[in-house]
C-alpha cells in the first residue's frame, strides 16, 4: 500500500475503516487532522470522540492554518500517515481565517498543491474525504465551489491511488477496479 483512498457519506464507516487499516500496516501512525474552528462545540466533541478511538500510542498532527509542506514534513516516511478528513482540510483551505472563500481559481491552485504533496509523499497515505455532488446541487455560491474543488481533488486523488474505496454503510466498495474514463456503447 503507498496511497489509498476512502471517499462517501457523512457517518459512512470512512473513518473507522480507515483506522482499521492504517492500524493493519503494524507501524507508528500519525493522524493528521484538521482541527475545529473555534466556538465550534459539536465539531470539537466529535474530533475527541476520534481520538478516543484510536490506539493510545498514535500521533496526532494539526494541520489548521498550517501549509501542507510544513505538516507534511514532519511526518516521517516510516511512518503511516492517516488524513482525516480532506473535506475539512480543503475547508479551511478556502476559507481559512477569513468569512469569505478563496476564488475557485485560487481554491484550485492550493489544493492542487495539497494533492501534489500527498500523491508525492513517500511511504504509506490512507486519506478520509467526504463524497460530494450526489445530492442536489448546493444553494449557495460557498457550497458549490466546496463541492466542484473537492469533488475535483478526490477525482485526482482517486486516479493516482493505489486503492480507492467507496464507504456505504460500512461498507467498503472497491472502486480501484471502475474505469476511469468509461466507453459507452454506441446507439444504434
Amino acid at each position: 500500500m503507498a496511497l489509498v483512498v476512502l471517499t462517501g457519506g457523512a457517518r459512512s464507516g470512512k473513518s473507522g475503516a480507515a483506522a482499521r487499516l492504517a492500524a493493519e500496516r503494524g507501524r507508528h501512525v500519525v493522524v493528521a487532522v484538521a482541527g475545529v474552528a473555534a466556538g465550534d462545540e459539536e465539531m470539537a466533541a466529535r474530533i475527541a470522540r476520534h481520538r478516543r478511538e484510536r490506539p493510545v500510542d498514535w500521533a496526532t498532527c494539526e494541520v489548521i492554518g498550517r501549509a501542507p509542506d510544513e505538516w507534511l514534513g514532519s511526518v516521517q516516511a516510516s511512518d503511516v500517515l492517516l488524513l482525516d478528513c480532506l473535506g475539512t482540510l480543503v475547508t479551511d483551505l478556502l476559507w481559512g481565517a477569513g468569512s469569505e472563500p478563496a476564488t475557485e481559481a485560487d481554491a484550485d491552485k492550493t489544493v492542487r498543491a495539497l494533492i501534489d504533496a500527498l500523491i508525492a509523499r513517500e511511504g504509506d497515505t490512507i486519506i478520509v474525504t467526504n463524497e460530494v455532488g450526489s445530492g442536489v446541487v448546493p444553494v449557495s455560491r460557498a457550497g458549490r465551489l466546496f463541492r466542484d474543488v473537492l469533488g475535483r481533488a478526490n477525482a485526482r486523488l482517486v486516479s493516482a491511488a493505489d486503492a480507492a474505496y467507496l464507504v456505504v454503510c460500512g461498507r467498503c466498495i472497491d472502486i480501484s477496479v471502475a474505469p476511469v474514463d468509461p466507453v459507452w456503447p454506441t446507439e444504434r
